[in-house]
């Protein structure tokens, strides 16, 4: 278990990200510090997990359909948001390396297994696209593509700077991991995934 146990502050940030008033000064941490560089196989879905509308772009990569539906839903998200390319290109490197684009229960949260997703993950009580934990929101909110990614989104653009930094510390800044650096050897690949979206 790497870093220090978060308190239910992340759901005072999120509420305080739906009217975009988020503070930084608040320890941000999705994930628990996993070394995801060898991923677990995940656990056969129960039902498909995406929500909303879906491009259903042919998947590049050697992604599957699930994974590029997924890219879709971030950077559709973004592209809400009025985000640039590098916002969603750090989105979805996070995904990459949190979950390989899947939406994930938790198989330490049996709520988690009853609703949809795409496999089970063990990092403790993480869920999602982004492995959030809890604080961050309700399970069933976290397992929702549209709404990890804002809250991911909205704790982005909040970090001064971000753009001009590395995207592996910017995403870092949101999530906290124990593998800051881990994010980067996914880069290339989100930038291809962002682009054959904007196509």
């Amino acid at each position: 278990m790497g870093g220090l146990q978060k308190t239910s502050v992340r759901s005072d940030i999120v509420a305080q990200a739906a009217t975009g008033d988020v503070a930084r000064d608040v320890p941000q941490k999705a994930s628990r510090g996993m070394d995801r560089s060898a991923p677990q196989a995940a656990a056969p879905a129960q039902q498909a997990a995406p929500q909303g509308p879906l491009l259903h772009v042919t998947p590049v990569g050697g992604l599957s359909q699930a994974q590029m539906d997924n890219a879709a839903i971030i950077v559709a998200v973004g592209g809400k948001m009025y985000l640039p390319a590098e916002a969603k290109i750090a989105a979805v490197m996070c995904s990459l390396q949190e979950t390989r684009l899947l939406n994930l229960a938790s198989g330490v949260l049996p709520d988690s297994l009853a609703l949809p997703n795409q496999g089970v993950g063990w990092d403790h009580d993480s869920v999602g696209l982004f492995q959030q934990r809890p604080n961050w929101g309700t399970v069933p909110e976290l397992l929702n593509p549209e709404y990890a990614a804002t809250a991911f989104y909205k704790v982005l653009v909040t970090i001064p700077n971000w753009w001009a930094m590395p995207l592996t510390y910017a995403i870092q800044s949101v999530q906290v991991s124990a593998f800051p650096e881990a994010y980067a050897k996914h880069e290339a690949l989100a930038r291809q995934i962002v682009t054959a979206l904007r196509a």
